[in-house]
């Protein structure tokens, strides 16, 4: 059983900053590429920022410059650093893995239960 857990997440005013935790546990052999995705109501899930086991790091055009995927392998944990945040980030961001639970089995797709973000004056 794998579970990811977000946190971090909450309310802030323009310009502010916030980070974001996404914990992995359970039986876990090995994680491969991490990502954060947000949805805001009427709008498709979209992908955020996504990095490799070895650290390459990939973002959407929306934010990059302002926000900073990164990971702890040791820890299973990924963050995402968000600086500058416009009202237009308001969001659920939810945090996606590919997890290999056993050596002989290939890895699978798994999802976080989502945080809320809100940014406003």
């Amino acid at each position: 059983q794998v579970q990811l857990v977000e946190s971090g997440g909450g309310l802030v005013q323009p310009g502010g900053s916030l980070r974001l935790s996404c914990a992995a546990s359970g039986t876990i052999f090995s994680i491969y590429d991490m990502r954060w995705y947000r949805q805001s109501p009427g709008k498709q899930r979209e992908l955020v920022a996504g990095i490799t086991r070895g650290g390459s790091t990939n973002y959407a055009d929306s934010v990059a410059g302002r926000f900073t995927i990164s990971r702890d392998n040791a820890k299973n944990t990924v963050y995402l650093q968000m600086n500058g945040l416009k009202p237009e980030d308001t969001a659920a961001y939810y945090c996606n893995a590919e997890i290999r639970v056993l050596p002989s089995r290939p890895s699978d797709n798994y999802w976080g239960q989502g945080i809320q973000v809100t940014v406003s004056s």
